[in-house]
């Protein structure tokens, strides 16, 4: 066989075995924090959607996410109305990356990414606190989202959830929406939920 004709025979058997790669897709791990003395206020009342302060990036990209996150709350009894109209608000923040088959991470994907300070005293940001990367032969896709529900007059925080999910770059949830709809399902699953408790939800394949 000629050079050329076995380079391009080679990239094919690549690209077949590439796309014979099983998805991966990750279970959402998330934990809740809850201040006690709030729990009356939670899932009631009207709430205001919005970018969390500090956040640097494209707010279209957010989109997805602050629209899911708005459906679970509404299911959960919240109406969403204007901010000036909202007694209380919730604070989205995003970060997407890629990490390559041995868990080295690349960057970032298309979503903003921004500091901040996990409330009840975490003492780390959102960003900091999860272990990153997913390993395995494909590329992974490792989203983290943060949430916290705070009444807006005193800016006092109610609640904070926090999610992480790693899938691979061919599975149906590496789609945005998709993504963001498996990640706010999760976080807001048995609301408000235990205070300072882990769990891990699966996702349908």
């Amino acid at each position: 066989m000629k050079p050329a004709k076995f380079a391009l025979a080679t990239a094919a058997l690549a690209s077949l075995a590439a796309c014979a790669t099983p998805a991966v897709t990750g279970p959402v791990e998330v934990t809740r924090f809850l201040e006690p003395t709030a729990s009356s206020q939670l899932g009631r009342g009207t709430i205001f959607v919005e970018t969390a302060p500090g956040v640097d990036g494209d707010s279209l990209a957010l989109a997805p996410y602050k629209d899911a996150i708005a459906r679970e709350l509404a299911a959960l009894g919240y109406r969403e109305g204007s901010r000036d109209a909202a007694t209380q608000v919730a604070q989205v923040r995003v970060e997407r990356y890629s990490s390559g088959p041995g868990g080295q991470r690349r960057g970032p994907v298309s979503v903003g990414v921004g500091g901040g300070t996990g409330s009840y005293g975490s003492g780390v940001g959102l960003g900091l606190g999860f272990n990153l990367g997913g390993g395995g032969p494909r590329e992974m896709i490792d989203t983290m989202v943060g949430v916290m529900i705070r009444d807006k007059s005193t800016n006092a925080t109610y609640w904070e959830g926090r999610a992480q999910f790693s899938v691979s770059d061919n599975s149906p949830y590496a789609d945005t929406p998709a993504n963001a709809a498996a990640v706010a399902d999760a976080l807001f699953r048995d609301f408000p939920g235990n205070n300072g408790e882990t769990i891990e939800v699966r996702v349908p394949d």
